[in-house]
């Protein structure tokens, strides 16, 4: 890849990254939604995330977990889900993220299991992320981790209705990458979006902003 072309991937993956907030403002209201994100951040006293006044309910969706389980608003109930977009082939953000997740679940293990978040990592380029595929790769990082794939058509709402951009590139004798919101959501205990955390990510931050956000949720 030239440099020219370096530097226009890096440059779209930094639009994609840093886009959420501005998502998340066009979502609440431009400056109120600012105002109540940085007062109830400050409420819930997190380092990072940016956390929901009132969370979001999901829409209406069905995606395949790697075992085949169905994958779908009502698996996420009854517990906290870190939920990421990416993709197998991903070179640096998807699979740092994916480690970072795994160190703050390491963070997380004096919790009761019934309160550690779990963590599912939605594939953006279903084409090429199998079922089989996302079985090896996704608990490659942590044995509860699991992969999700689906329809593209399914994924691609999904993921809008979250505030996630997704870029495929041309393919080039078979490869091509796809640039994508690198953000983690939470999903609360009624399959709502509670909070955002926007990349770049670290593990110990992870841990703590979920300390705080089920603290102020009731979860102690």
């Amino acid at each position: 890849m030239s440099e020219a072309a370096r530097a226009g991937s890096a440059s779209r993956r930094q639009v994609l990254v840093g886009g959420l907030a501005l998502v998340l403002v066009a979502a609440l209201g431009a400056l109120t939604a600012r105002h109540l994100i940085a007062r109830h951040r400050d409420a819930v006293k997190t380092q990072v995330a940016l956390v929901y006044p009132e969370p979001r309910p999901l829409p209406p969706f069905a995606l395949t977990e790697h075992d085949g389980s169905r994958f779908d608003p009502a698996r996420l109930k009854g517990h906290y889900t870190f939920v990421l977009f990416g993709y197998t082939n991903c070179p640096d953000v998807c699979p740092t993220t994916l480690m970072e997740l795994a160190r703050a679940r390491r963070a997380l293990a004096d919790l009761p299991p019934a309160a550690l978040p779990a963590v599912a990592l939605i594939s953006v380029d279903p084409k090429r992320d199998t079922q089989e595929r996302l079985a090896a790769y996704a608990p490659h990082f942590d044995p509860s981790f699991v992969g999700v794939t689906g329809s593209e058509a399914a994924i691609d709402a999904l993921a809008r209705a979250m505030g996630v951009a997704i870029e495929r590139g041309t393919p080039v004798d078979g490869n091509y990458a796809v640039d994508h919101t690198a953000a983690v959501f939470l999903i609360d205990p009624a399959a709502r979006v509670a909070a955002v955390f926007p990349a770049p990510h670290d593990g110990q931050v992870l841990a703590h902003d979920y300390r705080a956000i089920r603290a102020a949720a009731g979860g102690g």
